[in-house]
Protein backbone atom coordinates (compact mmCIF):
# COMPACT_ATOMS: atom_id res chain seq x y z
CA UNK A 1 0.00 0.00 0.00
CA UNK A 2 1.05 3.58 -0.48
CA UNK A 3 1.52 5.65 2.65
CA UNK A 4 2.81 9.14 3.42
CA UNK A 5 5.99 9.36 5.48
CA UNK A 6 8.95 11.57 6.44
CA UNK A 7 12.18 10.08 5.05
CA UNK A 8 15.60 11.27 6.22
CA UNK A 9 17.79 11.49 3.13
CA UNK A 10 21.14 12.00 4.90
CA UNK A 11 22.59 12.29 8.40
CA UNK A 12 24.52 15.34 9.48
CA UNK A 13 22.75 18.05 7.50
CA UNK A 14 23.47 21.48 9.00
CA UNK A 15 20.99 23.35 11.14
CA UNK A 16 18.64 25.09 10.78
CA UNK A 17 16.88 22.10 9.25
CA UNK A 18 14.05 24.30 8.08
CA UNK A 19 16.62 25.55 5.54
CA UNK A 20 18.76 22.45 4.84
CA UNK A 21 15.63 20.24 4.54
CA UNK A 22 17.14 16.76 5.12
CA UNK A 23 13.64 15.23 5.32
CA UNK A 24 11.36 14.44 2.41
CA UNK A 25 7.65 14.07 3.15
CA UNK A 26 5.94 12.10 0.44
CA UNK A 27 4.67 8.74 -0.80
CA UNK A 28 6.34 5.50 0.34
CA UNK A 29 5.36 1.93 -0.43
CA UNK A 30 4.62 -0.30 2.56
CA UNK A 31 4.50 -4.11 2.28
CA UNK A 32 1.91 -6.20 4.14
CA UNK A 33 3.07 -7.64 7.48
CA UNK A 34 5.08 -10.84 7.36
CA UNK A 35 5.63 -13.57 9.91
CA UNK A 36 5.38 -12.16 13.44
CA UNK A 37 4.60 -8.65 12.19
CA UNK A 38 1.62 -6.30 12.36
CA UNK A 39 0.43 -3.31 10.35
CA UNK A 40 -0.50 -0.26 12.40
CA UNK A 41 -2.35 2.94 11.49
CA UNK A 42 -0.41 5.64 13.31
CA UNK A 43 -2.51 7.94 15.49
CA UNK A 44 0.20 9.97 17.24
CA UNK A 45 4.00 10.05 17.15
CA UNK A 46 6.36 12.03 19.38
CA UNK A 47 9.44 13.92 18.22
CA UNK A 48 12.36 13.00 20.48
CA UNK A 49 16.07 13.85 20.82
CA UNK A 50 16.81 10.34 19.54
CA UNK A 51 15.27 11.42 16.22
CA UNK A 52 17.27 14.65 16.34
CA UNK A 53 20.51 12.76 17.02
CA UNK A 54 20.08 10.87 13.75
CA UNK A 55 19.32 14.03 11.80
CA UNK A 56 22.32 15.94 13.19
CA UNK A 57 24.68 12.98 12.78
CA UNK A 58 25.40 12.21 16.43
CA UNK A 59 23.86 8.77 15.91
CA UNK A 60 24.65 7.75 12.35
CA UNK A 61 22.08 5.41 10.82
CA UNK A 62 21.72 4.03 7.29
CA UNK A 63 19.77 6.28 4.95
CA UNK A 64 17.31 6.82 3.43
CA UNK A 65 15.43 6.10 6.64
CA UNK A 66 11.83 6.75 7.62
CA UNK A 67 12.20 8.32 11.07
CA UNK A 68 10.06 8.12 14.21
CA UNK A 69 10.26 5.71 17.13
CA UNK A 70 7.73 6.87 19.78
CA UNK A 71 4.13 6.29 18.74
CA UNK A 72 0.74 4.73 19.22
CA UNK A 73 -1.77 3.44 16.73
CA UNK A 74 -4.44 0.92 15.82
CA UNK A 75 -3.63 -2.55 14.50
CA UNK A 76 -5.05 -2.92 11.00
CA UNK A 77 -3.56 -6.27 9.96
CA UNK A 78 -1.73 -9.17 11.57
CA UNK A 79 0.83 -11.32 9.79
CA UNK A 80 0.87 -15.11 9.76
CA UNK A 81 0.72 -16.81 13.17
CA UNK A 82 2.26 -20.27 12.84
CA UNK A 83 3.09 -20.50 16.53
CA UNK A 84 6.70 -19.32 16.40
CA UNK A 85 8.39 -17.16 19.04
CA UNK A 86 7.84 -14.11 16.83
CA UNK A 87 4.08 -14.59 16.53
CA UNK A 88 2.00 -11.72 17.91
CA UNK A 89 1.02 -12.51 21.50
CA UNK A 90 -2.55 -12.79 22.64
CA UNK A 91 -4.30 -9.44 22.79
CA UNK A 92 -2.71 -8.00 19.64
CA UNK A 93 -5.57 -8.23 17.18
CA UNK A 94 -7.08 -6.00 14.52
CA UNK A 95 -8.58 -2.95 16.22
CA UNK A 96 -6.23 -3.03 19.23
CA UNK A 97 -4.50 0.19 20.26
CA UNK A 98 -0.79 -0.45 20.73
CA UNK A 99 2.16 1.46 22.11
CA UNK A 100 5.18 1.20 19.82
CA UNK A 101 8.56 0.89 21.53
CA UNK A 102 11.96 1.44 19.95
CA UNK A 103 13.74 -1.68 21.20
CA UNK A 104 12.30 -5.00 20.04
CA UNK A 105 12.80 -7.76 22.61
CA UNK A 106 13.21 -11.28 21.29
CA UNK A 107 12.87 -12.74 24.80
CA UNK A 108 15.42 -15.45 23.98
CA UNK A 109 18.91 -13.89 24.07
CA UNK A 110 21.18 -13.55 27.12
CA UNK A 111 20.53 -9.80 27.26
CA UNK A 112 16.78 -10.33 27.47
CA UNK A 113 17.40 -12.52 30.52
CA UNK A 114 18.74 -9.50 32.48
CA UNK A 115 15.24 -8.20 33.29
CA UNK A 116 15.71 -5.03 31.25
CA UNK A 117 19.22 -4.12 32.38
CA UNK A 118 20.70 -4.86 28.95
CA UNK A 119 19.10 -4.10 25.58
CA UNK A 120 18.08 -7.12 23.54
CA UNK A 121 21.03 -8.11 21.33
CA UNK A 122 18.76 -9.29 18.50
CA UNK A 123 16.68 -6.11 18.57
CA UNK A 124 19.78 -3.91 18.82
CA UNK A 125 21.36 -5.57 15.77
CA UNK A 126 18.17 -5.10 13.75
CA UNK A 127 17.93 -1.45 14.82
CA UNK A 128 21.53 -0.75 13.80
CA UNK A 129 20.92 -2.30 10.38
CA UNK A 130 17.67 -0.40 9.80
CA UNK A 131 15.72 -3.66 9.62
CA UNK A 132 12.85 -5.28 11.44
CA UNK A 133 13.57 -8.27 13.65
CA UNK A 134 14.01 -11.13 11.22
CA UNK A 135 15.89 -9.02 8.66
CA UNK A 136 13.01 -7.63 6.59
CA UNK A 137 12.56 -4.13 5.22
CA UNK A 138 8.93 -3.38 4.49
CA UNK A 139 9.43 0.18 3.19
CA UNK A 140 10.31 1.07 -0.39
CA UNK A 141 10.51 4.14 -2.60
CA UNK A 142 11.15 4.31 -6.33
CA UNK A 143 12.06 0.63 -6.35
CA UNK A 144 14.66 0.87 -3.57
CA UNK A 145 14.47 -0.07 0.10
CA UNK A 146 13.92 2.56 2.79
CA UNK A 147 15.42 1.72 6.19
CA UNK A 148 13.34 1.40 9.36
CA UNK A 149 14.12 3.64 12.34
CA UNK A 150 14.52 1.61 15.54
CA UNK A 151 12.03 -0.95 14.30
CA UNK A 152 9.17 1.57 14.20
CA UNK A 153 9.34 4.35 11.52
CA UNK A 154 6.35 6.15 12.95
CA UNK A 155 6.60 9.48 11.11
CA UNK A 156 4.08 8.11 8.65
CA UNK A 157 0.42 7.36 8.28
CA UNK A 158 1.05 3.62 8.69
CA UNK A 159 3.84 1.27 9.78
CA UNK A 160 4.66 -2.44 9.73
CA UNK A 161 6.51 -3.52 12.85
CA UNK A 162 7.52 -6.66 14.67
CA UNK A 163 5.01 -7.77 17.26
CA UNK A 164 7.93 -7.62 19.73
CA UNK A 165 7.95 -3.82 19.26
CA UNK A 166 4.44 -3.18 20.61
CA UNK A 167 2.46 -3.42 23.83
CA UNK A 168 -1.37 -3.34 23.75
CA UNK A 169 -3.15 -0.77 25.92
CA UNK A 170 -6.82 -0.43 26.88
CA UNK A 171 -9.16 1.63 24.72
CA UNK A 172 -9.55 4.30 27.42
CA UNK A 173 -5.88 5.33 27.09
CA UNK A 174 -5.87 8.19 24.52
CA UNK A 175 -3.43 7.98 21.63
CA UNK A 176 -1.59 11.11 22.82
CA UNK A 177 -0.90 9.48 26.18
CA UNK A 178 -0.17 6.05 24.72
CA UNK A 179 2.45 7.45 22.33
CA UNK A 180 4.42 9.00 25.21
CA UNK A 181 4.56 5.65 26.98
CA UNK A 182 6.73 4.23 24.18
CA UNK A 183 9.87 6.29 24.82
CA UNK A 184 9.63 9.35 27.09
CA UNK A 185 7.93 7.52 29.94
CA UNK A 186 9.68 4.17 29.49
CA UNK A 187 13.06 5.94 29.46
CA UNK A 188 12.57 8.68 32.04
CA UNK A 189 10.22 6.79 34.29
CA UNK A 190 12.32 3.65 34.06
CA UNK A 191 15.42 5.56 35.11
CA UNK A 192 13.65 6.06 38.44
CA UNK A 193 11.60 2.87 38.70
CA UNK A 194 14.12 0.32 37.39
CA UNK A 195 17.61 1.83 37.53
CA UNK A 196 17.58 4.29 40.45
CA UNK A 197 15.10 2.38 42.63
CA UNK A 198 14.89 4.99 45.41
CA UNK A 199 13.40 3.72 48.67
CA UNK A 200 10.03 5.22 49.65
CA UNK A 201 10.27 8.83 50.75
CA UNK A 202 13.75 9.52 49.37
CA UNK A 203 14.42 12.57 47.23
CA UNK A 204 15.02 12.21 43.49
CA UNK A 205 16.79 14.85 41.40
CA UNK A 206 16.40 15.19 37.64
CA UNK A 207 18.93 17.09 35.51
CA UNK A 208 17.56 18.04 32.10
CA UNK A 209 13.86 18.73 31.67
CA UNK A 210 13.14 17.69 28.12
CA UNK A 211 10.45 15.12 27.45
CA UNK A 212 12.41 12.28 29.07
CA UNK A 213 13.52 14.31 32.09
CA UNK A 214 10.05 15.68 32.69
CA UNK A 215 8.67 12.14 32.46
CA UNK A 216 11.20 11.10 35.11
CA UNK A 217 9.95 13.96 37.27
CA UNK A 218 6.31 12.92 36.82
CA UNK A 219 6.96 9.26 37.59
CA UNK A 220 9.08 10.07 40.64
CA UNK A 221 6.33 12.35 41.94
CA UNK A 222 3.67 9.72 41.18
CA UNK A 223 5.64 7.25 43.28
CA UNK A 224 5.64 9.67 46.22
CA UNK A 225 9.15 11.10 46.01
CA UNK A 226 10.16 14.70 46.55
CA UNK A 227 11.76 15.95 43.33
CA UNK A 228 14.53 18.45 42.67
CA UNK A 229 14.53 19.48 39.01
CA UNK A 230 17.46 21.18 37.25
CA UNK A 231 17.56 22.91 33.88
CA UNK A 232 18.71 26.17 32.28
CA UNK A 233 15.41 26.99 30.52
CA UNK A 234 13.10 29.19 32.57
CA UNK A 235 9.86 27.89 31.02
CA UNK A 236 10.79 24.30 31.86
CA UNK A 237 11.64 25.24 35.44
CA UNK A 238 8.29 27.01 35.72
CA UNK A 239 6.45 23.89 34.53
CA UNK A 240 8.42 21.73 36.96
CA UNK A 241 7.26 23.97 39.81
CA UNK A 242 3.66 23.67 38.61
CA UNK A 243 4.10 19.90 38.76
CA UNK A 244 5.23 20.12 42.38
CA UNK A 245 9.01 19.90 42.04
CA UNK A 246 11.66 22.21 43.42
CA UNK A 247 13.19 23.79 40.33
CA UNK A 248 16.63 25.39 40.02
CA UNK A 249 19.34 26.18 37.51
CA UNK A 250 22.51 24.05 37.75
CA UNK A 251 24.40 26.91 39.43
CA UNK A 252 21.63 27.44 41.97
CA UNK A 253 21.47 23.75 42.84
CA UNK A 254 25.22 23.40 43.22
CA UNK A 255 25.64 26.67 45.14
CA UNK A 256 22.92 25.59 47.56
CA UNK A 257 24.82 22.37 48.26
CA UNK A 258 21.82 20.23 47.36
CA UNK A 259 22.26 16.48 47.21
CA UNK A 260 19.93 13.58 46.45
CA UNK A 261 20.38 9.81 46.82
CA UNK A 262 19.13 9.22 43.27
CA UNK A 263 19.90 11.65 40.45
CA UNK A 264 18.74 11.13 36.86
CA UNK A 265 20.67 12.80 34.04
CA UNK A 266 18.40 13.20 31.02
CA UNK A 267 19.99 16.06 29.07
CA UNK A 268 22.40 14.05 26.97
CA UNK A 269 25.50 16.18 27.38
CA UNK A 270 28.71 15.88 29.35
CA UNK A 271 28.21 18.98 31.52
CA UNK A 272 24.78 17.76 32.59
CA UNK A 273 26.31 14.42 33.57
CA UNK A 274 28.92 16.21 35.68
CA UNK A 275 26.18 18.26 37.34
CA UNK A 276 24.13 15.15 38.06
CA UNK A 277 27.14 13.42 39.59
CA UNK A 278 27.92 16.46 41.74
CA UNK A 279 24.32 16.49 43.02
CA UNK A 280 24.44 12.82 44.07
CA UNK A 281 24.74 12.09 47.78
CA UNK A 282 27.49 9.87 49.20
CA UNK A 283 26.24 6.33 48.82
CA UNK A 284 23.86 7.48 46.11
CA UNK A 285 23.22 6.53 42.50
CA UNK A 286 23.65 8.65 39.38
CA UNK A 287 21.51 7.29 36.53
CA UNK A 288 22.32 8.53 33.04
CA UNK A 289 19.82 8.05 30.23
CA UNK A 290 20.90 10.88 27.91
CA UNK A 291 22.63 10.16 24.60
CA UNK A 292 25.47 12.67 24.08
CA UNK A 293 27.59 12.79 20.96
CA UNK A 294 30.06 9.90 20.60
CA UNK A 295 33.04 12.19 21.22
CA UNK A 296 31.66 13.77 24.41
CA UNK A 297 33.75 13.33 27.55
CA UNK A 298 32.94 14.09 31.18
CA UNK A 299 35.19 14.39 34.22
CA UNK A 300 34.45 12.93 37.66
CA UNK A 301 36.62 12.04 40.63
CA UNK A 302 37.41 8.31 40.77
CA UNK A 303 38.25 8.79 44.45
CA UNK A 304 34.69 9.86 45.20
CA UNK A 305 33.35 6.63 43.69
CA UNK A 306 35.30 4.64 46.24
CA UNK A 307 35.48 6.93 49.26
CA UNK A 308 31.79 7.87 49.05
CA UNK A 309 30.55 4.47 47.84
CA UNK A 310 28.94 5.99 44.77
CA UNK A 311 27.23 4.17 41.89
CA UNK A 312 26.91 5.33 38.30
CA UNK A 313 24.33 3.47 36.21
CA UNK A 314 23.75 3.67 32.48
CA UNK A 315 20.12 3.01 31.63
CA UNK A 316 18.97 2.39 28.05
CA UNK A 317 15.21 2.69 27.53
CA UNK A 318 14.93 3.08 31.29
CA UNK A 319 16.12 -0.52 31.81
CA UNK A 320 12.54 -1.35 30.89
CA UNK A 321 10.66 -4.48 30.05
CA UNK A 322 7.85 -2.71 28.16
CA UNK A 323 5.24 -5.42 28.61
CA UNK A 324 5.81 -5.25 32.36
CA UNK A 325 6.27 -1.51 32.82
CA UNK A 326 3.71 0.08 30.50
CA UNK A 327 0.72 -1.38 32.39
CA UNK A 328 2.12 0.14 35.62
CA UNK A 329 2.26 3.58 34.02
CA UNK A 330 -1.24 3.15 32.62
CA UNK A 331 -2.57 2.47 36.12
CA UNK A 332 -0.79 5.52 37.55
CA UNK A 333 -2.31 7.63 34.75
CA UNK A 334 -5.77 6.20 35.35
CA UNK A 335 -5.46 7.02 39.05
CA UNK A 336 -4.74 10.66 38.19
CA UNK A 337 -1.22 10.48 39.59
CA UNK A 338 0.66 10.66 36.27
CA UNK A 339 -0.55 13.65 34.21
CA UNK A 340 1.27 12.74 31.01
CA UNK A 341 -0.78 15.23 29.00
CA UNK A 342 1.44 17.97 30.50
CA UNK A 343 4.37 16.67 28.46
CA UNK A 344 2.77 17.67 25.15
CA UNK A 345 4.05 21.11 24.20
CA UNK A 346 2.79 21.22 20.59
CA UNK A 347 0.86 19.27 17.97
CA UNK A 348 2.23 19.36 14.46
CA UNK A 349 1.88 17.82 11.03
CA UNK A 350 4.49 15.87 9.08
CA UNK A 351 5.32 18.89 6.96
CA UNK A 352 6.24 20.88 10.08
CA UNK A 353 9.01 18.47 11.12
CA UNK A 354 12.03 20.56 9.99
CA UNK A 355 11.02 23.58 12.09
CA UNK A 356 10.02 21.27 14.93
CA UNK A 357 13.55 19.84 14.91
CA UNK A 358 14.96 23.36 15.16
CA UNK A 359 12.74 24.14 18.14
CA UNK A 360 13.72 20.88 19.82
CA UNK A 361 17.44 21.57 19.34
CA UNK A 362 16.97 25.03 20.84
CA UNK A 363 15.43 23.54 23.99
CA UNK A 364 12.07 25.16 23.33
CA UNK A 365 9.90 22.03 23.44
CA UNK A 366 9.13 19.00 25.58
CA UNK A 367 7.18 16.67 23.28
CA UNK A 368 5.87 17.78 19.93
CA UNK A 369 3.28 15.26 18.78
CA UNK A 370 2.58 14.50 15.16
CA UNK A 371 -1.09 13.66 15.02
CA UNK A 372 -2.94 11.98 12.18
CA UNK A 373 -6.60 12.38 11.33
CA UNK A 374 -8.18 8.97 10.79
CA UNK A 375 -9.50 10.27 7.50
CA UNK A 376 -6.06 11.35 6.23
CA UNK A 377 -5.45 9.47 2.99
CA UNK A 378 -2.52 7.07 2.89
Amino acid sequence: MQITGAVLERCGAPAPWADSRPLTVGPVELDPPGLGEIAVRIEAAGLCHSDLSVVDGNRVRPTPMLLGHEAAGIVEAVGPRPGTDLSPPAGIDVGTRVVMTFLPRCGQCEACATDGRLPCSVGSAANAAGELVGGARRLHRDGADVHHHLGVSAFATHAVVSATSVVPVPDDVPADVAALLGCAVLTGGGAVLNAGRPPPGETVAVVGLGGVGMAALLVAAALGHEVISVDTVTAKLDLARELGARALTPAEALDAGLRAPVVVEAAGNARAFETAYALTSPGGTTVTVGLPGPDARASISPLSLTAEARTVVGSYLGSAVPSRDIPQYVELWRAGRLPLERLVSARIGLDELPRALDRLAAGEELRQLITFDERTPA
